[in-house]
C-alpha cells in the first residue's frame, strides 16, 4: 500500500511548479482530480517549444512531467453551475492544492475561508512565487524570476566576467524542486491532522525554496559579509585539495573528485592510477604537504586522468574509495547503470519519466501518464453522484467539458 493511498487531493493549478507537488503526490498514492479551464485547459499544454527542443504531436513530455497519474476535469469555475461542483469535490477531499494568487483566489471564491466552509479539516496547500507575506505577495512569477534569479542562485553560479546570468539547466528546474518541497508540506500537515485532528494552511514559495537551496552559501555569506563567487569555468576547484576537481579524460568527458580528506585517499587514489611510487612521495606525505603540493598533484592527476576513456576509469575507479562521479548531461544519465538499478527514471505510458526521489520500502514509484484534457470529466461527476442528464446539462451550458 502506498502512503497516501485514500487521500484526495483536489489541484487548481497551472504551469510547473504547483502541479509538480501533485505530481508527487499522485506517485505517493492519493488520487489528485486536476481542474482546468473548461476551454484552454492548463496552458502548460501548448507548451511544444524549449530552447532548440521542439515536441510534435503527443505524449508531451511538458505535460506529462508535472501532471502524471492524475486525472482531469475541464471546468468553468466563474459559472456558478461549475463553482458548485468544485465546492462539492472540495467537500469530498482532504487536500485543496493551488497556484492562484490572491486576487484570483478571491474572485473564483476558492481561498481558505470559501473552501473551509465547505470543508473545515481540509489542508489548504498554496503554491506562490513570492510567498503569502509582504507587499509583493500579490505577484505572480516564474521559477526563472523568483527561484533562479532572485534567491541567489544565479549570481552566484555566474562566473565573474560572463555578461547577464547563467540561464537554469532545463525547464522547471526550479519548479519541480519546489513543487516537491510543497508536497512534503502536505505530507506533514496530513500527518498532523490525522494525530492532532488539527488542519493547516501550507505555504511553499519559489523564492523561499531558492533561498532553501542556497541556504549553506548563504549562512556562509551572512556570517562572513562576504559573497560567495562562482569558481573561473576550467579551474581545479580546490586550491588546497587536489582530489577536489575535475579531470578531463581522452574521450573529452569528466570526471569530478570529492574526497574533503585528502590524506586519507591518496594512496588509493594512486595505486587506482597505476601510479604506486605517488604514495611515497614526500610532497604528498600528509594533509599539510598536499595542501602545500596541490599544484604539482593536479598536474600529475590531469596528465593521467588524461590518458583513458571515461569508460576506461569508471571501471577502473569502481572499487575507489573515495566519491566520484562522472559528469553527465540529460541524455548521458540514461545510460548510466546506477540509475536504471534504483528505477529513478521509468516508464509512464510511452514516455520515459524521472520518478520523484522518494521511494518506500525499497519500491520504485509508479507513474501514470498525465491525463488527456478533461479525460476524466464525466468518471469524476458520476463518482459525485450527477446522473446523465444532469452532467449533459451542465455540459451544455458550458460549465464542464
Amino acid at each position: 500500500m502506498k502512503p497516501l493511498e485514500g487521500i484526495r487531493v483536489l489541484e487548481v493549478a497551472m504551469y510547473g511548479f504547483v502541479p509538480s507537488a501533485g505530481a508527487v503526490l499522485a506517485e505517493w498514492g492519493a488520487d489528485v482530480v486536476k481542474i482546468e479551464h473548461s476551454v484552454t485547459g492548463d496552458p502548460q499544454r501548448g507548451l511544444r517549444q524549449v530552447g532548440r527542443m521542439r515536441v510534435e504531436g503527443d505524449p508531451n513530455p511538458n505535460v506529462e512531467h508535472a501532471n502524471r497519474g492524475k486525472r482531469s476535469i475541464g471546468l468553468d469555475m466563474g459559472s456558478d453551475e461549475g463553482r458548485e461542483v468544485l465546492l462539492e469535490l472540495a467537500r469530498r477531499s482532504d487536500v485543496f492544492l493551488t497556484s492562484f494568487l490572491p486576487q484570483a483566489r478571491t474572485k473564483f471564491g476558492i481561498d481558505v475561508d470559501d473552501i473551509r466552509a465547505v470543508n473545515p479539516s481540509i489542508v489548504y496547500a498554496r503554491g506562490s512565487a513570492l510567498g503569502p507575506r509582504g507587499i509583493e505577495s500579490n505577484r505572480g512569477g516564474y521559477d526563472m524570476t523568483a527561484f533562479w534569479a532572485r534567491g541567489g542562485i544565479a549570481a552566484t553560479i555566474t562566473p565573474p566576467g560572463v555578461e547577464g546570468m547563467i540561464a537554469p539547466p532545463g525547464p522547471a528546474f526550479g519548479d519541480t524542486i519546489s513543487g516537491t518541497n510543497l508536497a512534503g508540506g502536505v505530507a506533514a500537515a496530513l500527518f498532523k491532522r490525522e494525530r492532532t485532528g488539527e488542519t493547516s494552511v501550507v505555504d511553499v514559495s519559489l523564492l523561499g525554496s531558492g533561498l532553501w537551496a542556497m541556504g549553506h552559501g548563504i549562512a556562509l555569506s551572512l556570517h562572513l559579509d562576504d559573497h560567495m563567487v562562482a569558481p573561473v569555468p576550467g579551474a581545479h576547484g580546490a586550491v588546497t585539495n587536489p582530489l577536489s576537481g575535475l579531470y578531463a579524460t581522452s574521450d573529452d568527458r569528466y570526471l569530478s573528485f570529492v574526497m574533503l580528506q585528502p590524506a586519507k585517499f591518496w594512496a588509493d587514489v594512486c595505486r587506482h592510477i597505476d601510479r604506486p611510487e605517488l604514495v611515497d612521495d614526500p610532497r604528498f606525505a600528509n594533509a599539510e604537504q598536499i595542501a602545500a603540493n596541490t599544484e604539482a598533484a593536479v598536474a600529475i592527476l590531469r596528465e593521467v586522468i588524461g590518458q583513458r576513456t571515461l569508460a576506461e576509469w569508471t571501471e577502473r575507479f569502481a572499487t575507489l574509495a573515495g566519491p566520484w562521479a562522472p559528469v553527465q548531461d540529460s541524455l548521458q544519465v540514461s545510460d548510466d547503470a546506477q540509475i536504471r538499478a534504483n528505477e529513478y527514471i521509468v516508464k509512464a505510458g510511452e514516455l520515459e519519466l524521472v520518478a520523484n526521489p522518494v521511494q518506500f520500502d525499497l519500491t520504485p514509484a509508479e507513474i501514470g501518464p498525465a491525463p488527456e484534457f478533461a479525460a476524466q470529466t464525466e468518471e469524476v461527476l458520476l463518482e459525485l453522484g450527477l446522473d446523465w442528464d444532469r452532467i449533459i446539462a451542465l455540459k451544455t451550458a458550458g460549465a464542464v467539458t
